[in-house]
């Protein structure tokens, strides 16, 4: 007797092992997954630019890096320098904030999180170069790249936020707590996160040719845009990477939709203009996959107890779970004994050292370093010496 609905995942058409180097975008998802990876000894990246959880954004992302992006001075912005109730950061009404923040406060990027941003404007671009350089050398050998797409919704600057670097209708990655009335946010359609989706395929692709490309949606749930809201924007990331996973990036461009037509948008005529036959193109894109981690959580997991205490975020149980079903999915059993065995290492070497100077504990380590050693001769591409 069956008492819950198992999602289906067929296999694809490549694997994953400890040769592999796999690469992470997009949501705090995407970087829960790259710890399940990265804590079993696989090579890994994850988010170089930090979290980011729309696909425009993370299109601008992988674009710069694909192009070798040197980021400079108009790319930074620091805080308490932008327009705030009407003023430009020299009103009297601003002296308030100006003494709270301190007005040579941090710097900040637009296309950044806030964990690439630096004290001061040296050290904000620093951090952006060596991210990109860091990620372009990476993404140029990387076999697989799992890209999770949050939300559908994106801010963009209004012309409230056009001083010192800033753009209106420029795309915002992170709002970096900036004044709420610099930005507009808006449900995009589905062609405008069709095209996002096909600018970061070419962009991988232009760096490493032959990597798999793994889309999935976030099963995190964006409670606080309502729940109805919340399905609009799920459905619009899934109908966007179904088309491109089904049809390649050869879409046609479609000039986007009145900002405020969100009843146009979510029509089922915005589905089906972008490609009218699936099957005649579904071979284009034999290295761009789907994995259903929405799916997963929606019919598997459909108990709270599988969320973490917000209700929103997942439990640890929950993201362990959808590792288990990704393993399963992309890697050969050969693979995954040795992940069984790397684990029973790992559990033996995070084990607590009381004495750090007793025989015992030296004892101890010299047997780590032997079991280590045979790991990594009996694995290939394994890689213990961090632990």
């Amino acid at each position: 007797m069956e008492f819950f609905s198992k999602i289906d995942i067929p296999r694809p058409g490549f694997g994953i092992d400890y040769t592999k180097k796999l690469a992470f975008f997009g949501s705090c998802f995407a970087d829960n997954i790259s710890a399940q990876f990265a804590n079993r000894g696989f090579c890994t990246l994850s988010n170089p630019f930090g979290t980011v959880y729309n696909p425009v954004s993370l299109a601008a992302q992988v674009k710069a890096v694909a192009e070798g992006r040197v980021f400079g001075d108009g790319d930074v912005f620091q805080d308490g320098c932008w327009n705030r109730d009407g003023q430009n950061g020299c009103g009297d009404r601003d002296q308030e904030y100006r003494r709270a923040q301190d007005a040579r406060g941090p710097w900040h990027c637009w296309d950044a999180h806030g964990s690439l941003s630096g004290a001061t404007k040296e050290e904000c671009i620093d951090k952006l170069n060596a991210a990109a350089a860091m990620a372009r050398d990476f993404l140029q050998k990387a076999d697989v790249v799992f890209v999770t797409l949050g939300t559908a919704f994106v801010y963009f600057l209004n012309a409230g936020g056009t001083k010192d670097g800033g753009t209106c209708g420029r795309v915002v990655a992170n709002c970096h707590r900036q004044d709420p009335k610099m930005f507009e946010r808006r449900l995009i359609s589905v062609e405008e996160t069709a095209d996002a989706i096909r600018r970061i395929v070419e962009s991988l692709h232009s760096l490493s040719p032959t990597a798999n490309i793994v889309f999935t949606v976030s099963p995190l749930r964006h409670i606080a845009d309502g729940a109805h809201n919340n399905t609009l924007s799920k459905a619009t990331l899934q109908l966007a990477v179904d088309k491109i996973a089904k049809c390649g990036t050869e879409i046609v461009t479609v000039a986007p939709l009145p900002r405020n037509d969100i009843a146009s948008r979510a029509s089922a005529g915005v589905y089906s203009r972008i490609c009218e036959t699936q099957q005649s193109c579904a071979s284009r894109n034999d290295n761009i996959h789907y994995f259903p981690s929405y799916e997963i959580v929606m019919d598997e997991l459909r108990d709270y107890r599988f969320y973490a205490d917000d209700m929103i975020h997942l439990s640890k149980m929950a993201e362990e779970y959808i590792f288990e079903r990704m393993v399963d999915t992309y890697c050969s059993e050969a693979t995954r004994e040795n992940i069984a065995r790397v684990e029973k290492f790992l559990k033996m070497a995070n084990h607590r050292i009381v004495d750090a100077t007793s025989p015992a504990t030296a004892e101890f380590q010299k047997k780590l370093a032997a079991q280590a050693a045979s790991l990594e001769k009996m694995i290939p591409g394994l890689n213990l010496s961090d632990y």
